[in-house]
């Protein structure tokens, strides 16, 4: 009698002929020579032939398909999407920051009349640049997008470095045009509440852009050098060994000079050649009071100066300074045309208080200092920025474009 099989797990083949059954083999039978495996524990079945691995249904196989397939259509999409933005806005990338198109062109608007004037004196050009005519081996056009590019990896270095410092919260351009819209409203506001606002009254783009470039750089040197460890530290004694490096560069508001002075009138009806013709005479006497003595009306006397630097001074001390600052014990100055005279300057002789000129001074030279390390200092950060330039947005851009 035929008995009826359970159903199976898995689809079977058409016309597969079944293995024969071993259900009438003894248990315990083996092969002549073959090693007993361990025997299983034998639980309920529901087949009479082993289990095997279910295969994917074709309904499953064609879902996962569609599945990726509209999966592959979206992420190309999205590329493409991003592709064209990034083609439409963004020019190049600083560090990861984006460099618009909008930005480039503010940059190549500030810098035209710049590049302009340099392509004329370089290469001798009459009238207007003609910005898609050749300047050596570039168009001007691209000349300026290079001097662009160039400004931009400095300046945006400077704003990534204020950025990391807490000074500024975004170094994008689409954030400094809301920051000007802001800054100009506020002065707006204070002007109409009558209260007083200093500087401008109204900020251009570029006027603003160079307002907070400075700002920024003045915050920066002082954050950056103010305590011990920081890049732009300055120690005592690196200011003392700038000192003594330049002394006399540093010694004006400590330096007493002794002078005489010779005072000419230029007589009524003078030669054209009175000036030149004493001048010869000063040259070969080498010394004033020998040429007093000949010249008629002349006028000779001596004198100390207590230097104190030229801020402050009245004109005729700043004159005498810039007069006596330059010469050497012994040396007489070139003439000093005035109304109806000619007066030279001799130094006899000056003396400098060290010790005061060093207090005076330390704290400009301090200054200098920082102000030194801190171009060297940025330019570091700059070799070592990574900039990435779409090359084809950029040659998109034509002369049009920067004249608007």
């Amino acid at each position: 009698m035929k008995g009826t099989l359970p159903k199976q797990g898995t689809s079977r083949k058409p016309n597969n002929a079944r293995k024969p059954s071993n259900a009438g083999r003894p248990t315990n039978s083996r092969r002549p020579g073959a090693s007993r495996k361990p025997r299983a524990s034998r639980g309920a079945s529901t087949s009479s032939t082993p289990h095997t691995s279910r295969r994917p249904s074709r309904r499953a196989v064609l879902l996962v398909t569609g599945v990726c397939i509209a999966l592959t259509a979206l992420v190309v999409t999205g590329v493409t999407l991003l592709r064209d933005h990034r083609t439409e806005n963004e020019v190049a990338s600083l560090d990861g920051h984006p460099v618009t198109r909008d930005e480039l062109l503010f940059h190549m608007r500030r810098l035209a009349p710049t590049v302009q004037n340099e392509l004329r004196n370089k290469y001798h050009l009459v009238g207007p640049v003609d910005w898609n005519a050749k300047a050596g081996d570039k168009t001007a056009l691209q000349r300026l997008e290079t001097r662009a590019l160039d400004e931009i990896r400095q300046d945006k270095t400077t704003l990534i470095l204020a950025k990391q410092q807490g000074l500024v919260d975004s170094v994008d351009y689409a954030d400094f045009l809301a920051d000007l819209a802001k800054e100009n409203q506020s002065r707006a506001d204070a002007i109409a509440a009558g209260q007083t606002v200093y500087g401008l009254a109204q900020f251009s783009p570029e006027e603003y852009y160079t307002h907070r470039l400075t700002e920024l750089t003045t915050n920066l040197k002082k954050r950056l050098s103010a305590n011990p460890g920081d890049p732009l530290w300055v120690t005592d004694a690196e200011v003392r060994r700038a000192f003594d490096a330049d002394r006399d560069a540093w010694s004006a508001n400590a330096t007493t000079y002794t002078y005489s002075q010779l005072v000419v009138p230029v007589p009524a009806g003078a030669s054209a050649d009175y000036a030149a013709r004493l001048q010869r005479r000063v040259a070969a006497a080498k010394r004033l009071a020998a040429v007093a003595a000949g010249v008629p009306g002349a006028k000779l006397t001596t004198g100390t100066y207590g230097g104190s630097g030229s801020t402050g001074l009245n004109a005729h001390d700043q004159d005498l300074m810039a007069v006596l600052g330059k010469l050497r014990p012994g040396h007489i100055s070139a003439p000093v045309k005035g109304t109806g005279q000619i007066t030279y300057y001799e130094l006899d002789g000056k003396k400098v208080d060290e010790d005061k000129a060093f207090a005076d001074y330390r704290g400009r030279i301090r200054q200098s200092l920082v102000e030194e390390k801190f171009d060297k200092y940025l330019q570091r950060r700059v070799r070592g920025s990574d900039i990435d330039v779409d090359t084809s947005a950029v040659d998109a851009i034509n002369a049009k474009d920067v004249q608007q």
